[in-house]
C-alpha cells in the first residue's frame, strides 16, 4: 500500500468518527489567526488543507485561497463540505472568490513560481518525508515578500519525554498516522532557514504534562492566553509556530 493510499484511508477513518467536526477549530489554527491580520484580495495557500475548514474560512474573509492535499479522500470530503456550505456563505461556485481544491505532494506543488502572497501549513512537514523539500517548494510558488505561517509538532517537552518512555514500555506501538517524524524546535527552525525562508516571529501553544502514565496530560489553558508567557514558553510547547518571509531581490 503506497503512502497516499495510506493516508486516503486515514483521512476516511479520521472523518466517519466525527464528520461534523471542524478542522478549523484546532489551538494551530488560532496562532495563525492572531498574526495573520487582513487577507482580502491576497492569494493564499493552505498546504494539507485536509478537509478545508480554514479554506473556507479564509474565503470568508476575501482571500482567493487554494487548498492543497496529498489525499484525495480528504479533498472529497472538503469539497463536499465546500459545496454544502457555499450557499450560506454566499459564495457561487463559479464566482472569482470560490476557493479551490487541488491534489498534490508538497514536495513538488503544482502551481507558478512566485505566484502566493501566504502559505499556511500547520501540522504537516512532519508528515513529509522531505521536509526541506517541501519548505523549498512552498518558497518557489511565495511572491518576494510573502510570508510562511507554518505550526509543527515539537518534542522538547513532557510529552517528548512521554512518547520516549511510551516507546520503551511498547516497543510494538504504531503511530496513529502513517509517517509521522519526531522533532525539536531547533530542527524545526534549521528545516524553515535551509528551505530559503528568514525567519521574523516564532511562538507555540498547547502546553501539556502527562503526570500520570494511562491518563490524559494536564492542560493549563490560561497559559495559551497570556500572549507574552506563551511565547518565552514556545521552546516547551507541543506545537511550535513560525513565521517567515520571502526576502525581496535587492
Amino acid at each position: 500500500m503506497s503512502l497516499r493510499t495510506e493516508y486516503d484511508v486515514w483521512h476516511q477513518r479520521v472523518f466517519e468518527s466525527a464528520p461534523e467536526h471542524e478542522d478549523a477549530s484546532s489551538p494551530w489554527y488560532q496562532l495563525v489567526r492572531e498574526r495573520l491580520g487582513p487577507v482580502a484580495d491576497l492569494r493564499i495557500l493552505e498546504v494539507a488543507c485536509g478537509r478545508g475548514g480554514f479554506v473556507r474560512e479564509l474565503t470568508r474573509a476575501g482571500a482567493r485561497v487554494t487548498g492543497c492535499d496529498f489525499s484525495a479522500a480528504a479533498l472529497r470530503v472538503g469539497q463536499g463540505k465546500l459545496q454544502r456550505l457555499a450557499g450560506l456563505d454566499g459564495i457561487g461556485a463559479g464566482s472569482a472568490s470560490a476557493p479551490s481544491l487541488v491534489q498534490g505532494d508538497a514536495q513538488n506543488l503544482p502551481f507558478a513560481d512566485a505566484f502566493f502572497d501566504v502559505i499556511v501549513s500547520c501540522e504537516t512537514i512532519e508528515h513529509v518525508p522531505d521536509p526541506w523539500a517541501a519548505l523549498r517548494e512552498m518558497y518557489r510558488i511565495t511572491r518576494p515578500g510573502g510570508r510562511l505561517f507554518l505550526t509543527t509538532p515539537n518534542y522538547s517537552n513532557f510529552m517528548g519525554l512521554y512518547d520516549l518512555y511510551a516507546r520503551f514500555r511498547h516497543p510494538g506501538r504504531k503511530d496513529d498516522q502513517p509517517f509521522d517524524r519526531r522533532q525539536w524546535f531547533p530542527q524545526i527552525r534549521n528545516y524553515v532557514r535551509r528551505g530559503g525562508w528568514t525567519i521574523r516571529h516564532t511562538d507555540g501553544t498547547v502546553h501539556q504534562f502527562p503526570f500520570i502514565p494511562g491518563r490524559n496530560p494536564v492542560a493549563f489553558p490560561s497559559l495559551e492566553k497570556n500572549h507574552a508567557l506563551r511565547k518565552l514558553l514556545s521552546p516547551l510547547a507541543f506545537h511550535y509556530f513560525v513565521i517567515a518571509e520571502k526576502r525581496s531581490a535587492a
